[in-house]
C-alpha cells in the first residue's frame, strides 16, 4: 500500500470527515485497487490520527459499498460485480446525454475550441505512447463540460458523483489502443454535434460515448 499523507487536524470538517474524504479519493482514483486490504492500525499510523476516526469513516465507506468487512479484522477494497459496472456507465451515459443536451444550446465557440485543444493534446499523446497524458487531457475535456453545467446544481452535482466512480476503471480502459482511438474519436464526435447545435445529436453522441466507454471497461475488468 502506499503511503499516505498526514490529515490536518486544522479547523474545518471533522478528523472522520477527513480521513472518509481522503479514503474514498484514494479508493476511486485507484490508489487503492479493489482487493487491498485496509487495517485500522496502520491507516491510523498513516494518517497521524486515532483508529475511532477511521474505523468510522470505514464504515461509512462500507455503507456505499467501496470497502467490505472481512471475517477476521479489517477491510478489503470491494471488487464491483459487472452488472454494477455496467448499471453505473447507463446512469452516466443518461446525465451525460442530457447535459450535453442542455450545453447545445449555450455553448461558445472559445469553449468549442477549447475542447478542440484538449483532443489535439490527447492525439498527439497517443501518438507518443503517452498513456497518462491521453488520461489526463480526457479528463480535462469532460471536466469542461461539466463546468457548463454548474448552474444546473441538481445536474451537475449528480454528475460529478457518478463521474468520481466511473473514473476508478478509465485507467484500465486506456492501456488498450483501440479503447484510447475510441475515446478521442468519440470526442471529435461529441464537439462536432455540438458545432451543430443539435440537441437530439449531441444528447445521442454522449450516450454512444459512455457505451463504448461502458463496453471497454467491461472488456478490461472482465476478460474471463
Amino acid at each position: 500500500m502506499r503511503s499516505l499523507r498526514k490529515i490536518s487536524r486544522k479547523k474545518g470538517l471533522p478528523v472522520r470527515e477527513k480521513v472518509y474524504e481522503y479514503l474514498k479519493s484514494a479508493i476511486l482514483s485507484g490508489r487503492f485497487d479493489p482487493g487491498t486490504r485496509l487495517a485500522e492500525e496502520h491507516l491510523a499510523r498513516e494518517t497521524g490520527v486515532s483508529r475511532t476516526p477511521v474505523r468510522e469513516a470505514l464504515h461509512k465507506l462500507e455503507l456505499e459499498g467501496l470497502v467490505k468487512p472481512l471475517e477476521t479484522r479489517g477491510f478489503i477494497v470491494s471488487r464491483d460485480s459487472k452488472e454494477e459496472v455496467e448499471e453505473l456507465f447507463e446512469i452516466r451515459a443518461v446525465l451525460e446525454g442530457y447535459a450535453l443536451r442542455v450545453i447545445s444550446q449555450t455553448i461558445s465557440d472559445g469553449h468549442l475550441e477549447e475542447l478542440n485543444v484538449f483532443i489535439e493534446k490527447a492525439e498527439d499523446a497517443l501518438r507518443n505512447g503517452r498513456t497518462d497524458e491521453v488520461y489526463r487531457w480526457n479528463t480535462k475535456f469532460h471536466d469542461t463540460l461539466h463546468q457548463m453545467v454548474t448552474d444546473k446544481h441538481r445536474l451537475h452535482r449528480l454528475m460529478v458523483n457518478v463521474r468520481k466512480y466511473a473514473l476508478r476503471y478509465r485507467r484500465n480502459t486506456l492501456k488498450y489502443p483501440d479503447g484510447v482511438r475510441r475515446t478521442i474519436d468519440g470526442h471529435r464526435k461529441i464537439v462536432l454535434a455540438l458545432k451543430l447545435r443539435d440537441p437530439e445529436l449531441c444528447e445521442r453522441v454522449m450516450r454512444e460515448h459512455i457505451e463504448e466507454a461502458k463496453q471497454d471497461a467491461i472488456q478490461a475488468l472482465f476478460k474471463d
